[in-house]
């Protein structure tokens, strides 16, 4: 089987592609300051890695979601993620509250999917 690399640097590979599956690394914010554009902002990178490597957000086996505040941000993340997400179609899940890379950051996702 082959293995796929997508936006790879010296530390991490955004996504690995490897026969029908797909891992995504942790997917951070870039800009926005709310939970909200945070939530929307992961959400659209996940979108963009997903289909690079061939797949699609309706192919979602398994989420994980840290949260910096999970009393303050779960509800406000939970609607962007419901939104998101095709009908019918929800993965596992499993969301924690973490303390996450940079202070300014309050959500991180990671993936796994599989591919069609």
């Amino acid at each position: 089987m082959q293995l796929t690399r997508i936006s790879t640097n010296e530390r991490l590979s955004s996504a690995i592609a490897y026969g029908s599956l797909v891992f995504l690394s942790g997917q951070v914010p870039g800009v926005a300051s709310d939970i909200h554009g945070q939530t929307r902002e992961v959400l659209g990178k996940i979108d963009a890695l997903l289909a690079e490597a061939g797949t699609d957000k309706a192919n979602l086996l398994s989420a994980t979601i840290y949260l910096k505040d999970i009393g303050t941000d779960f509800e406000a993340m939970n609607e962007v993620w419901s939104a998101w997400l095709p009908a019918g179609h929800a993965p596992t899940r499993t969301t924690v509250q973490a303390e996450l890379a940079r202070p300014s950051v309050r959500v991180e996702i990671t993936v796994i999917a599989a591919r069609p």
